[in-house]
């Protein structure tokens, strides 16, 4: 069987001794390089032609910004950025500019704490081996056409929505972070639905992504809090590490954030999240389901069909990882399949359309 080769870039001697030993200790891998800055790894990445990069941002010479921007240009590779939860924000810059993953790396400098990232490392280098670059970079091309979104609403001027969607709820995964950012960006500051959003990622990470976005979209966007009021033109991200599910109170729709569980295998749940919008919601719940591996939203996508709710599914065209979409598709759980580059115009036209009593 023919081995993935990687290359590991870091300037921490420590870390790219750790990480090499982390990803050989899989037998279908070979570290064939190591990388101390850009500049090493440019030279590299044309010498060795590796399959997969793992790649430290801050790095001197030429930091990690840098090389993407060589990289995706000159030879498209997958790359999963290592970064400690102080550099959360320079993850999503870095995705942007078309990373495919993260991983945060524990805080303490010794090779048994570093080492509790070994199997998500692994699994999330075979996820993204067979991916199509090209639609790494389709999704960057969006994104670079929604530089200059629509001025943002302030939170004191949302009102009550009239259109047939209530709430759109959102499930998400690996290449999520840009292509939520591709929706957010398109909607108009006059969105007349709420949002909410289940994006698989580590705890230390969301209220980052949520900040981003709330700079970058016409919406007002935050991290989910226990207690906040859903309303038109609002997106909530749920919690690194925790659930977000959505429930029908006196003082309208609400969050509630809850625990993981020892036998939870996706935090936060996209299941979770659907199917409470499903029962909050009834036939104005719109659920949408995007990039990612594994089966995540399925079963809360059918809940939102049974329902009468209507499902959305991003389509293999655009999807980075077509796992979680292709799962609710063979469900049956969806009722139209999208392209990235038409999912907002979509969810935009069915949060306008006039609700049916």
């Amino acid at each position: 069987m023919k081995k993935v080769k990687a290359l590991i870039v870091d300037d921490s001697a420590f870390n790219r001794a750790a990480i090499s030993k982390m990803l050989e200790s899989d037998v279908g891998i070979e570290v064939v390089g190591t990388a101390h800055d850009g500049v090493d790894a440019i030279a590299k990445t044309l010498r060795l032609q590796p399959d997969v990069i793992t790649l430290d941002l801050e790095m001197p010479n030429m930091d990690g910004f840098t090389f993407l921007r060589w990289l995706m240009k000159e030879r498209p590779t997958p790359a999963i950025i290592l970064s400690s939860r102080s550099d959360s924000r320079s993850v999503f810059r870095a995705m942007e500019l078309g990373a495919v993953d993260f991983i945060p790396k524990p805080e303490v400098r010794i090779s048994k704490s570093l080492e509790t990232i070994r199997d998500e490392l692994l699994v999330k280098v075979h996820a993204v081996l067979n991916l199509e670059m090209t639609k790494v970079q389709s999704t960057m091309e969006l994104l670079s056409e929604r530089k200059a979104p629509p001025e943002a609403r302030k939170e004191d001027e949302i009102t009550s929505g009239q259109g047939a969607v209530e709430v759109v709820a959102i499930a998400a995964s690996t290449g999520g972070p840009p292509a939520l950012q591709a929706i957010l960006t398109a909607l108009p500051p006059d969105f007349s639905a709420s949002i909410v959003i289940a994006q698989h990622m580590p705890p230390g990470f969301t209220r980052s992504f949520a900040e981003r976005l709330n700079k970058l979209a016409p919406v007002v966007v935050s991290e989910a809090v226990t207690g906040d009021v859903l309303r038109p033109g609002m997106a909530l991200i749920a919690p690194g590490g925790y659930h977000l599910i959505v429930k029908r109170e006196r003082q309208g729709l609400v969050a509630q954030v809850l625990p993981r569980s020892p036998a939870d295998k996706y935090v936060p749940s996209a299941d979770l999240l659907l199917a409470s919008v499903a029962e909050a919601c009834g036939p104005a719940a719109l659920g949408v389901v995007l990039t990612g591996m594994g089966k995540d939203g399925t079963a809360g996508a059918l809940e939102i069909k049974r329902r009468r709710g209507r499902c959305l599914a991003e389509s293999e065209e655009s999807a980075v990882i077509f796992g979680m979409p292709q799962e609710a598709i063979r469900a049956g759980a969806v009722e139209r399949v999208l392209p990235l580059s038409r999912m907002a115009a979509e969810i935009e036209a069915r949060c306008r359309a006039p609700r049916h009593a």
